[in-house]
């Protein structure tokens, strides 16, 4: 798992909402309808952002010195964490008793999918 963490600008809006923008990441930008729900927002937006351009292979800039950014008096700055599962599939080979495999095949199941979960279950994944 990786780790990025962001300083994100909250902008507070006439309705009690607030617009998310992140000065390293151009374009992206979220919105919450309170404090809570955008400090949510602002999560899911840079954990969205980085996985996009990871998937594009695109290079992820360095954050911003916190001093360096410039906010309007009624704007704050938060820090904002993105933890990036890397998702990809992989192949492992396994050995499983022939009668298994049998069942398995009879049945129709996703031995991927069956073994996904039982390592899920044992791990604590959730």
């Amino acid at each position: 798992m990786a780790e990025y963490v962001y300083p994100a600008v909250f902008h507070p809006n006439n309705d009690n909402s607030f617009t998310i923008t992140y000065p390293d990441l151009p374009g992206c930008i979220s919105e919450g309808k309170s404090l809570g729900n955008a400090m949510y927002m602002a999560q899911a937006s840079l954990t969205q952002w980085i996985e996009y351009l990871i998937d594009k292979k695109q290079s992820i800039p360095s954050a911003s010195d916190l001093k360096s950014i410039v906010l309007s008096p009624e704007e704050f700055v938060s820090l904002v964490r993105a933890d990036i599962k890397d998702g990809r599939a992989v192949k492992r080979t396994v050995s499983i008793p022939k009668w298994m495999d049998d069942k398995v095949i009879e049945s129709g199941l996703s031995l991927s999918r069956v073994l996904q979960d039982a390592l899920k279950e044992r791990l604590n994944i959730r």
